[in-house]
């Protein structure tokens, strides 16, 4: 069983997930057939399945979300749902080989956020409220800043604060930092929200699927300081936001997703700047949620995202 060509089907429930599959292999008969038995002989349920046949790669890509219907909680819980995984994966091995499978078994932990920021506070703000209102996801696990400006409004949160400066001559070192608290604070996604800071190639391999950066759609048209004012000089009629994962060459990574608004002649330049902060924050925090959930597939320098 396939998918239509170039969609992407649905079959859903209302029962949280424990586990996610995702999956990218070669296109043939049989893919599905072979997961879904996988997971029905060992007594699993699927909550939620999307595929899509990709004919210009040649590649299908999958995710599906399921439960075994266990009801435990806490740290105890989440420590024998990811020993399930890796059983699970270990399991799944001989399916994945004889397919070609390039596959995960995510288990149903939340994500741990590191959120950088610099000195605009809208997208960490965000960020904030979503994640104490349970509906980005994810748990924010600190907030890494060059500057000091935001850690009030960490520290409010009840989430640490630290203060890693960075001029050229210590770059290397801000970033080393920046890689133990990673491992220190067990992170699964650093998210770049208004980070004003360039990261090296080498920082930008090292995270490469794990790193979110954010930033004005109006890129590459509009350049370096206020390009809200410069697009209120050519009388812009749209403005928007572009979420992507970060990766050596600057602002090009795969994108995740966009938002956009319209606006027209009645908006001064710092009616444009609220405008796209709101586009701002609302792309990252989608691209977040995504990737959290397990909904986003590398495809080259594209991707596939199940909504």
């Amino acid at each position: 069983m396939t998918a239509v060509a170039g969609a992407a089907t649905t079959i859903s429930k209302t029962r949280p997930a424990e586990f996610v599959l995702t999956l990218a292999c070669p296109e043939r008969p049989g893919i599905v057939r072979a997961v879904t038995a996988f997971l029905a002989d060992r007594g699993f349920d699927i909550v939620e399945h999307q595929q899509f046949d990709d004919h210009v790669s040649g590649k299908l890509y999958l995710r599906t979300a399921f439960t075994g219907g266990g009801s435990g909680s806490g740290d105890r819980a989440r420590a024998e749902l990811g020993q399930a995984a890796e059983g699970l994966s270990a399991e799944f091995e001989a399916t994945a080989s004889e397919f070609g499978m390039d596959f995960t078994i995510h288990d149903g932990k939340p994500q741990r956020l590191l959120v950088m920021v610099s000195k605009f506070g809208h997208c960490l703000n965000d960020l904030i409220f979503r994640s104490q209102a349970g509906s980005l996801g994810a748990e924010i696990a600190l907030v890494v800043s060059n500057h000091e400006d935001l850690r009030s409004m960490a520290e409010t949160a009840g989430l640490p604060f630290i203060h890693v400066p960075v001029t050229p001559g210590t770059k290397a070192e801000a970033e080393g930092r920046l890689l133990d608290l990673v491992a220190e604070y067990d992170v699964d996604l650093v998210v770049l929200a208004r980070y004003m800071q360039v990261l090296s190639n080498e920082l930008c391999t090292q995270l490469r699927g794990r790193a979110i950066n954010i930033h004005h759609s109006f890129l590459p048209g509009f350049k370096g300081a206020k390009p809200y004012h410069q697009a209120y000089d050519r009388g812009v009629k749209l403005v928007g936001a572009t979420a992507h994962y970060v990766t050596p060459d600057l602002d090009e990574g795969p994108i995740i997703e966009q938002e956009v608004f319209r606006v027209d002649h009645s908006l001064d330049p710092n009616a444009l700047v609220t405008v796209g902060r709101d586009a701002e924050s609302q792309a990252l925090s989608r691209a977040v949620k995504w990737h959290c959930q397990h909904r986003v597939l590398l495809n080259n320098t594209r991707t596939v995202v199940f909504r």
